[in-house]
């Protein structure tokens, strides 16, 4: 779950940028069928089994389009959800209902598929990580959708430490080379790896 201060300041630009390519100026399908404000009423039902990742992305979508709006969640990120289970009741607007599925149904996605690997590996001692392979602009979901999952997180950008790959271990002559540089540039607080 993001605290407070991470909804704020990285999170909520993600989701108003996502809002803002959805609503580029407005909502005409519900502006057209709706002139004026009302009261809605929604159920959240899962469409097939997995683990629910991305509540609080999901509410949160709602709530920086209309800060009255109120989500009743009946489950929590990390729970095992089923076919037509009802997870939430939302009071709610329609331009925002995209968007907060997108997010919900990627994040979900993610942390079921990372659950699935992570129930294998479960007594082998191997930990199971994730890259910086993420979608651009959506690292902090997919990263948090992992570790609901079971998964943990490796490096979450480039300066979180020194990663050395075959191009790096190239460009220094060899191996041995590439560790000697990145000691003597990296501060020693970052871990130095070698992908093999």
């Amino acid at each position: 779950m993001y605290d407070q201060v991470t909804l704020k300041l990285n999170v909520d630009p993600w989701i108003l940028s996502a809002l803002k390519e959805d609503i580029t100026s407005e909502d005409v399908s519900t502006n057209s069928v709706m002139p004026h404000p009302q009261a809605g009423e929604v159920d959240l039902i899962c469409k097939e089994d997995g683990i629910i990742c991305g509540l609080q992305v999901f509410e949160r979508v709602f709530t920086l389009l209309d800060e009255n709006t109120t989500v009743e969640f009946f489950v929590q990120d990390g729970a095992e959800v089923h076919k037509g289970q009802l997870m939430a009741n939302i009071r709610t607007l329609l331009c925002g209902e995209r968007t907060a599925l997108n997010y919900l149904q990627r994040m979900s996605g993610i942390a079921t598929y990372t659950h699935s690997v992570a129930e294998l590996l479960k007594g082998t001692g191997i930990k199971l990580l994730d890259t910086r392979k993420t979608t651009p602009n959506n690292r902090i979901f997919e990263k948090y959708a992992v570790r609901v999952g079971g998964g943990c997180n490796h490096r979450y950008n480039l300066s979180d430490g020194v990663l050395l790959k075959d191009n790096h271990i190239g460009a220094a002559g060899s191996v041995t080379k590439a560790v000697q540089m990145a000691k003597a540039y990296a501060p020693f607080v970052r871990k130095i790896e070698i992908e093999v």
